[in-house]
């Protein structure tokens, strides 16, 4: 069982969605830190199905040196990995192009958020992961909750950690089963301090730092609320009961914009409780024209609305003469219930010369919610 009382899914179940599909399936084993489990638990699992007669390959796992992790790699198939040479250091990677031309039934691939070594085919792993499912390879993979990157900014927030490695929120959604690895704040601080998870020299560091009781309990909270969301959303979808979208939610960009990855973050998860469509609008009025960003902004704007794409906006260029009366246009014609804006840097003397923006806004805009974020 895991610990929101749902069934915990069984080798068997895999199996049998294994024999159901040809598109490939994914199996995630989700935890909310570094030795929870959750290399261990698929290298059993990957060992229970070899043993079921299903062919088995490691793409790639990282023991990082623990003892207990190696010991079940067993009798495991490999592949040999793919060394680059980069900078004069020489990475190794899953050959992705090797696990493809062997066509396993299901190759184990560890950390799922890692980056790949520049000259990669894909630069993330994730996207690997997503050519083997093509391919018709079943895929069963590791991720800690803090690499989701709608949480990026919760996470930094309760942690003091800029999370480098993250993924797609989508991603976790590609997954067809979803293991909870968990294990108390307290059980896991132990098992760093008794050298299971990191070498000697950096325990104190690791227990001083991220590895403290808050953090940990604070990780694991978000971890179980993930979960709990997937599993009442595939329910629904089980039942034949598609959840009703309870509105539409625009997120209003600006080149000036001063962090509006945060506004995007907050704006897919207000999105995703809501079951709701959402925009990420980048609002163009004439002091917005082309001739008037630079070209790193345009570059800035651009990367914003990449970022609003794989987050699962509907990302777009919305023009018009004043920003009140352009967001009013917009929220009339796509029907919107929802808008959501980071606070502005308004100096204090500008009110000296009329309304604000939101001043505006909130005159001309009736019967829709306005979310303002406190972005600084």
């Amino acid at each position: 069982m895991t610990n929101n009382g749902e069934e915990r899914p069984s080798p068997e179940r895999f199996l049998a969605l294994i024999r159901e599909q040809q598109r490939g399936r994914l199996k995630l084993y989700l935890g909310f830190a570094a030795g929870v489990g959750k290399t261990y638990e698929m290298l059993q699992e990957g060992q229970r199905l070899k043993k079921q007669g299903v062919d088995v390959v490691i793409g790639i796992v990282e023991t990082h040196g623990r003892t207990e992790t190696a010991a079940q790699l067993g009798d495991l198939e490999q592949m040999p990995r793919r060394r680059i040479e980069y900078r004069g250091v020489v990475l190794e990677e899953m050959d992705l192009d090797a696990v493809l031309a062997r066509r396993p039934q299901v190759a184990l691939v560890d950390e799922l958020a890692h980056t790949n070594a520049p000259g990669s085919r894909n630069a993330k792993r994730y996207r690997d992961v997503e050519e083997l499912l093509q391919a018709g390879i079943h895929v069963i993979s590791t991720l800690n909750i803090q690499h989701l990157e709608s949480l990026y900014d919760i996470v930094e927030s309760c942690t003091g950690v800029k999370v480098k490695e993250r993924v797609p929120d989508y991603v976790l959604g590609l997954a067809d089963q979803i293991v909870n690895v968990d294990l108390s704040a307290e059980d896991l601080q132990d098992r760093l301090r008794s050298g299971k998870v990191y070498p000697n020299e950096r325990i104190e560091n690791a227990l001083a730092n991220f590895f403290t009781a808050e953090n940990l309990t604070r990780l694991r909270e978000m971890a179980l609320e993930e979960i709990r969301h997937l599993l009442d959303r595939r329910r629904q979808t089980q039942n034949a009961e598609s959840p009703t979208p309870s509105g539409r939610v625009m997120v209003c960009l600006s080149s000036r914009s001063p962090n509006a990855h945060l506004l995007l973050r907050k704006g897919a998860r207000l999105a995703d409780r809501m079951h709701a469509p959402w925009y990420a609008v980048y609002i163009k009025t004439p002091r917005e024209d082309l001739a008037r960003v630079d070209a790193e902004t345009q570059r800035r704007i651009g990367d914003t609305l990449t970022l609003a794409h794989q987050l699962g906006a509907v990302p777009l260029s919305y023009a018009g003469a004043d920003f009140a009366d352009a967001v009013a246009a917009f929220v009339r014609e796509y029907g919107i219930t929802h808008i959501m804006l980071g606070r502005t840097q308004r100096p204090w003397y500008r009110r000296w010369f009329g309304q604000s923006p939101l001043d505006r806004l909130l005159r001309v805009v009736r019967g829709v919610d306005v979310v303002i974020v406190d972005t600084v």
